[in-house]
């Protein structure tokens, strides 16, 4: 992965909070997406990962702070809205009907047409020969475009889902836990499609529970606790054992280490 040419980001956060009540989700949360970059961003359940992501998606809008894209100031009000300015996002379910063809999948909701008018129809030819040349550039040979979508690997499945973002123009490509349910081989393959995705000029944000997925893609790396940045830093400041221990709460770990350990010193009848 190549860094960023550009100096202005594709997408910057300045102070993002949101609230949800009395219920604090995010909390001054800063970043930058650059493009032909793969920033990670990490955390454990109820880290804010999902706000993070619902507020560029455009699902929820945010209550403070600023969000730029290109660098023009944006309030997002719909996932709709998103799209219109390339912020693309592939969630864990995919949004593929499982027994339709590859092809239909990839054009859905946006198909391809031929003819005018009531003469107006799906031009098949064109889909199923953009399908292949897409999905070819991201490494991926499909066997046959009328097979139902439902018929692939998970690995095979995200790696239609992130295709058709990008040729529908995504300029930011978010990606929610695309390797969270694969196996160890499968996971492999997502990653190199994160990867091929991103050299395609394409800021892509990985959101991850995994720092030994994240890590070997990663350009960048924001960890979220309890909505709040934890650390942001480019791969050159940080280790993987880094992202663990404070993912993992390092500080809370010693200190369980060490009351686990005075209680088993208590039970042997040693002094603590």
């Amino acid at each position: 992965m190549n860094a960023a040419d550009a100096a202005e980001p594709l997408l910057e956060m300045r102070n993002v909070s949101k609230y949800f009540g009395n219920v604090t989700a995010l909390k001054e949360v800063s970043t930058t997406i650059a493009a032909g970059q793969v920033t990670c961003v990490l955390g454990d359940n109820g880290a804010g990962k999902s706000t993070f992501i619902k507020i560029l998606s455009g699902v929820h809008a945010y209550d403070e702070g600023q969000v730029f894209v290109g660098g023009r100031l944006v309030r997002l009000s719909s996932p709709r809205e998103a799209r219109a300015i390339g912020i693309a996002t592939v969630f864990q379910d995919l949004a593929t009907v499982p027994l339709m063809s590859v092809w239909r999948n990839f054009f859905l909701g946006s198909e391809p047409t031929v003819g005018w008018g009531p003469f107006r129809r799906f031009d098949v030819g064109t889909a199923k020969r953009v399908v292949r040349e897409e999905l070819g550039k991201m490494g991926i040979d499909v066997r046959d475009p009328d097979q139902p979508v439902g018929t692939l690997s998970g690995g095979e499945r995200q790696a239609v889902a992130i295709a058709r973002a990008v040729y529908f123009g995504a300029k930011v490509l978010i990606l929610d836990e695309p390797t969270s349910a694969l196996g160890v081989k499968q996971a492999g393959v997502v990653l190199r499609y994160v990867v091929a995705a991103a050299e395609r000029g394409v800021g892509v944000i990985f959101i991850t529970h995994n720092p030994h997925h994240a890590f070997p893609v990663g350009d960048r790396f924001m960890i979220l606790k309890r909505g709040r940045t934890l650390t942001d830093k480019p791969k050159d400041e940080i280790t993987r054992d880094e992202i663990v221990r404070a993912m993992s709460g390092g500080a809370e770990l010693d200190q369980l280490a060490h009351e686990l350990g005075d209680r088993t010193a208590v039970e042997r009848g040693s002094p603590a």
